[in-house]
């Protein structure tokens, strides 16, 4: 096992790092921006280091000065979180060329699912449906209105390199194609330095179902059952769940079979995430794989029992997972909430500002991961994401009831967050129904 961890992260996935750390017997050094030095958290890791200005591009972003500190921390490893640096395979590669190790897939693996056309070609080789589309990038606008006509239209243009709904536009038809291809092409390049473009059908009012994946060094590769991640907006999800609440049990299981399938054919270990979407028959489709650890990865550890961060750093210290698939059997039902500082009634516009009072909802079945505190000021540089809500009952009506219950304890005053929103969403038939796909905030909010 390591000795000392370095946490090169932020706010709630860097306080659970050092949690998970302190359960193990790990030291932890904390990295900070100059826009989080006054972090609570910063207080219970044993060392903490600060890596330039506010700008993520000046701090969290900077490899060199993340590998200084690490140095100067005099640490064994890094553990990315999410974000960041967490699937940046250079970094990986930097950490492995300075005797560091880095708590996630190796390079060659990350860079292997990280590109989204190379991971659909992995895919296909393992024999997991992909949705109909190019066989590769996209290299002028005439090959994608020729590939959109045999496929169908409407069609989705999708950036190899994206994430977080960037590169993506939707078209349905030729004209529309045009324009679609120059507006995804540009803001892929912007958003990634990479403007490579691929085209798949566009599937209506799909679910986004995803399947948690953990896999160690000696060959051992497990799935933890899969969660719901439908509630979103714009691409950005809103509330997960698990188990998804409209997979049938066939589906289910060889959902997780094919997740394990592709981890294995990519050569992946550590933490990962397997996603697909789901149509309206029933019939699933690989969408992407996220080498890191989720923001949602609580929902999977409530239903399973496992911890995925001590999993993560006890594989990248080499040990080998002691536990079986017929071990991992999911038990009742889990919801998480994201709390973010963004307010729902004006277009969810960021809330940046200082948190005058916080009360934390308790009780049995409830956990609020969260890095906030009365006095902390929400910075306006980075994502959001105030802390996640989660609750674990014994089945999903149950769960919703608790959640509603401990949304309505949770008090932050000061700014606006999007608590609303999620008593909205919870209060909708629809969502009690499980009548729930990517498009069902939108709906919901024009109607």
């Amino acid at each position: 096992m390591f000795k000392r961890i370095l946490i090169a992260n932020r706010g709630e996935i860097a306080l659970r790092v050092i949690r998970a750390c302190r359960e193990l017997g790990v030291e932890t050094v904390a990295i900070y921006s100059q826009a989080d030095r006054d972090a609570g958290y910063l207080q219970l890791a044993d060392e903490a280091i600060c890596v330039g200005p506010a700008r993520a591009a000046d701090s969290y972003l900077r490899i060199d000065r993340v590998i200084s500190a690490a140095e100067i921390g005099n640490v064994q490893a890094i553990h990315p979180g999410y974000g960041f640096l967490s699937e940046n395979a250079h970094f990986a590669e930097v950490c492995r060329s300075c005797d560091i190790g880095f708590i996630g897939p190796t390079p060659e693996a990350m860079a292997r699912v990280g590109d989204k056309n190379s991971a659909r070609a992995l895919a296909r080789e393992a024999g997991v449906p992909c949705v109909p589309g190019s066989d590769g990038l996209i290299t002028s606008e005439q090959e994608a209105v020729t590939i959109a006509r045999s496929i169908g239209f409407p069609v989705l243009l999708k950036a190899t390199a994206g994430g977080g709904g960037k590169g993506m536009r939707v078209a349905a038809n030729d004209l529309a194609l045009a324009s679609a291809w120059q507006q995804a092409s540009a803001e892929a390049q912007a958003a990634f330095g990479n403007a490579g473009i691929y085209i798949e059908r566009y599937i209506e009012r799909p679910r986004h179902v995803e399947v948690q994946i953990l896999g160690d060094t000696h060959g051992t590769m497990l799935h933890l059952w899969e969660r719901d991640c439908s509630t979103q907006r714009r691409h950005q999800k809103l509330i997960e769940e698990s188990p998804s609440p409209r997979l049938d049990p066939e589906t289910r299981t060889a959902m997780c079979a094919a997740a394990v399938r592709l981890a294995k054919t990519a050569g992946y270990h550590s933490a990962g995430t397997v996603e697909f979407i789901v149509d309206q028959q029933g019939n699933f489709y690989f969408i992407e794989i996220n080498a890191r650890i989720q923001v949602e990865h609580p929902v999977s550890e409530m239903v399973t029992g496992i911890d995925l961060v001590k999993a993560q750093i006890r594989v990248a210290a080499g040990e080998k997972l002691e536990m079986k698939q017929e071990d991992i059997v999911p038990r009742g039902h889990a919801i998480e909430c994201r709390i973010n500082a963004e307010d729902p009634a004006n277009g969810f516009r960021p809330c940046p500002g200082r948190i005058e009072r916080i009360t934390a909802p308790g009780g049995f079945g409830v956990r609020f991961d969260s890095h906030v505190a009365a006095g902390y000021v929400v910075p306006p540089h980075y994502d959001s994401l105030l802390g996640k809500l989660i609750v674990h009952q014994a089945t999903r009506r149950e769960a919703i009831e608790t959640m509603v219950r401990a949304l309505k304890e949770l008090r932050i005053e000061g700014i606006k967050t999007t608590v609303p929103l999620h008593l909205e969403v919870l209060a909708n038939s629809a969502f009690h129904d499980s009548q729930v796909d990517t498009t069902f905030v939108e709906r919901m909010l024009a109607g």
